[in-house]
C-alpha cells in the first residue's frame, strides 16, 4: 500500500470517528437526559456525561487534530491550493464546527460536574437545563458542519486545481 492510499484511508477513518463518536455522544446523552427528567433518577445521566467527556478527550479530539493535519497534507500531495473554493469551504466549515464544538467540550465538563454533585433524588439545577439546551444546539450545528465537510470530501463539487 502506498503512502497516499494509507493517508487517505486514515483520513477517512478519522472522519468516521468524529462522525460516529459525535452521533453516539448525542444519542446516549440525549436519551440519558430525557430518562433522567422522566424518572427523576440521574445515575445513568451521570455515567453518560462522564463518559461523554472521556470519549471526546480520547476519540474525538485526537481525530479532529489528525483530520486537520492529514487534510492539509493530502491537499499538498494532490497539489490543491489553499485558496481554492473547495478548500475555503472545507476549512471554513472545519473552523465553524470547531467554534461550536469548543464550548460544547467545556459545557460537557460542567454538565458532568453538576450531575455528579446533584443528589439522586433532587432535580438538577435550572442552569443545567439551559446549558444542556445550548450543548445540544451547538452540537447540532457542529454535526451539520461535519456532514457538509464529508459531503465536500466525497463530492468535490467546487473547482479544485489539480483534481
Amino acid at each position: 500500500m502506498n503512502a497516499l492510499l494509507l493517508l487517505k484511508t486514515a483520513h477517512v477513518v478519522s472522519a468516521a470517528i468524529i462522525f460516529g463518536t459525535g452521533l453516539g455522544i448525542a444519542f446516549f446523552t440525549w436519551f440519558g437526559y430525557r430518562s433522567a427528567m422522566r424518572e427523576g433518577a440521574i445515575g445513568s445521566l451521570r455515567t453518560t456525561l462522564r463518559l461523554t467527556v472521556v470519549a471526546d478527550a480520547w476519540l474525538t479530539a485526537p481525530a479532529v487534530a489528525f483530520q486537520a493535519a492529514s487534510g492539509a497534507v493530502l491537499m499538498h500531495m494532490h497539489g490543491w491550493p489553499l485558496a481554492s473554493a473547495w478548500s475555503t469551504a472545507v476549512w471554513s466549515l472545519f473552523l465553524f464546527a470547531g467554534a461550536c464544538w469548543t464550548p460544547v467540550l467545556a459545557m460537557q465538563v460542567r454538565l458532568a460536574r453538576a450531575a455528579q454533585l446533584a443528589p439522586s433524588t433532587v432535580a438538577l439545577p435550572p442552569g443545567f437545563h439551559r446549558m444542556f439546551r445550548w450543548w445540544f444546539a451547538l452540537g447540532v450545528l457542529a454535526f451539520a458542519a461535519a456532514i457538509a465537510i464529508i459531503w465536500l470530501m466525497v463530492a468535490k463539487p467546487l473547482p479544485v486545481a489539480g483534481s
